[in-house]
């Protein structure tokens, strides 16, 4: 027995220390997730307390921080990494990068909006929903049309002020103004009476001067109409930015070695950027703790509101979990690849994009993630990544087909094939405009909304749930972008290569021009050694 139990102690010794190795290498990703489960357990427990209105702002105050660390990371990020992996590529390369990017963005939208349709159409949530009577709402107008959404998205694609794209971005909206009409009025004058001087009789005479009309006008109001104005509302304008970097990088990939010092500068931004998201990272579990307890202190009435919203809030999990399993699919089938591997990678991002809500903020996490994590070329995920945050939505445009759908059923109002197909296409559309910053979905929603002429009041609804499916669907926008730039990565691979190649050769010919062509002294040395002789006559 004992000799079995001396058998057994260095077995037992390797497992402890693979675990403890594991618990090394992953210690981030521990801290990460126990932060969540606590944020979530004080938040509960704490609401037992009922703090008040300041406890529950300091609480959150450590989170806040952290969201204002990764905010601060994004231009630098966005525009040093753009330009630094376009520099790598030749245009060619490059153009084929974003057509299979764009190609995969608009195909995993579009199958994210049929998953959420048909699921709200078979589930149908708002019928069995008391939640409009129950709980009320806020209510919510909007203007807002299809054409202004298009026009915003290519006013925002061609910024005229890059500085002020940093920190704002084009916004159509309406205005009331009162309207005045003008109207004529006759008035009669009243008979006058006119005193003068008669200087024969020395004394004054008094006489009456006939009344008459006159015609005068005046401003009546006539009610208030809503006039359209263009102007600017805060928030980076990251759709411009990514579109001027594109544009900047793939023209200084062009330039040679004259463009190396500039190459350069933005290749050190972009590592010491990194530095910063690294050092940012060891402060995330207390900053996700912070804002996940922070928010749950802040509900009303959690009982009431996930009883009565209840379905409606499954029939959202539900797609987005189908839709994860879509692209882990896709994944594979491009791949060979094991999915649940490549997700055990992005758990870092994952449970940040479920604490911060925003993809944006979540960003330099997921760089970090697919380049060390799954060895996913940097030159990919520096032109994917950044552009996929922008318009690569897939859990936002599965919510908002659902979330419209779904006010329809809570109204009564009917919707044909037409009406779906209208909140479908409208739905990809607001989903791409959706700025990648937390409840972005709820503003965008409004225009799927006014698409089919359901009425917007009901939004008021939505609002009581958004802060949890929020942090949900913003996980899988991320996941979404991080599978796409891993597909990408696979399938440029050759042009990757030729790319590599091209550039080396070019670095050998710029060389060889710089080297000073041989003398004829040179040449009679050469043959001298050659024959072995000292004749120096050719």
């Amino acid at each position: 027995m004992e000799d079995e139990a001396q058998a057994q102690t260095p077995i037992e010794n390797v497992r402890w220390r693979r675990v403890l190795a594991w618990f090394r290498e992953n210690l981030l990703l521990v801290f990460t997730i126990a932060g969540v489960i606590l944020g979530v357990f004080f938040g509960l427990v704490l609401r037992l307390a009922n703090p008040s209105e300041e406890a529950v702002l300091l609480i959150g105050f450590p989170g806040d921080v952290f969201l204002r660390l990764l905010k601060m990371l994004i231009l630098p990020l966005i525009v040093s990494s753009l330009i630094t992996g376009l520099t790598g590529l030749d245009a060619k390369s490059s153009g084929k990068l974003g057509f299979r990017t764009l190609l995969y963005y608009f195909c995993t939208t579009m199958i994210a909006v049929l998953i959420g349709i048909i699921l709200v159409l078979t589930i149908r949530p708002g019928k069995s929903t008391s939640a409009k009577e129950e709980l009320g709402g806020k209510g919510v107008s909007s203007d807002v049309t299809t054409l202004d959404a298009i026009l915003d998205l290519l006013r925002n694609l061609f910024p005229s002020n890059l500085l002020q794209a940093c920190f704002e971005q084009t916004q159509t909206y309406y205005e009331k103004e009162d309207v005045y009409k003008t109207v004529k009025v006759n008035s009669t004058l009243a008979p006058l009476t006119a005193i003068s001087y008669n200087a024969t009789m020395g004394e004054n005479v008094t006489s009456l001067v006939a009344g008459g009309y006159t015609e005068t006008s005046m401003e009546v109001f006539n009610g208030t109409i809503s006039v359209r104005k263009v102007g600017y509302k805060g928030g980076m304008n990251v759709l411009g930015l990514i579109a001027y970097c594109i544009c900047f990088g793939i023209l200084l990939s062009q330039m040679g070695p004259q463009a190396e010092t500039m190459v350069n500068f933005f290749s050190i931004l972009n590592d010491i950027t990194m530095k910063m998201v690294f050092l940012v990272m060891w402060y995330s579990p207390i900053g996700i703790l912070s804002l996940i307890c922070a928010k749950i202190l802040a509900m009303d009435d959690l009982g009431l509101v996930f009883s009565q919203l209840g379905l409606y809030m499954i029939t959202v999990l539900l797609g987005l979990l189908i839709h994860t399993g879509v692209l882990m699919t896709i994944y594979f089938v491009f791949t060979r690849k094991n999915p649940l591997r490549f997700f055990q990678g992005m758990l870092q991002a994952w449970v940040t994009a479920l604490a911060t809500s925003s993809s944006a903020a979540t960003l330099p996490i997921t760089m970090k993630c697919l380049e060390e994590n799954l060895g996913v070329d940097s030159r990919i995920t520096r032109f994917v990544l950044p552009v996929g945050a922008t318009v690569n939505m897939d859990g936002t445009a599965l919510y908002e087909a659902v979330a419209a759908i779904f006010i329809a059923q809570m109204n009564g109002i009917p919707l044909n094939m037409g009406k779906v197909i209208t909140i479908s296409l409208t739905a990809t559309l607001a989903s791409i405009g959706a700025a990648s910053v937390p409840s972005a979905g709820l503003i965008t929603l409004l225009l799927v909304l006014a698409a089919v002429g359901v009425p917007a009041e009901d939004v008021g609804l939505i609002f009581l749930v958004d802060w949890f499916l929020d942090r949900c669907r913003t996980s899988i926008n991320v996941l979404g972008d991080s599978f796409g730039a891993a597909i990408v990565d696979h399938l440029a691979k050759k042009e990757l290569i030729e790319a590599e190649h091209h550039k080396m050769e070019e670095g050998d010919s710029n060389e060889l021009d710089g080297l000073t062509k041989p003398s004829a002294t040179d040449g009679m040395d050469a043959v001298r050694s050659d024959n072995g002789n000292t004749d120096t006559t050719l």
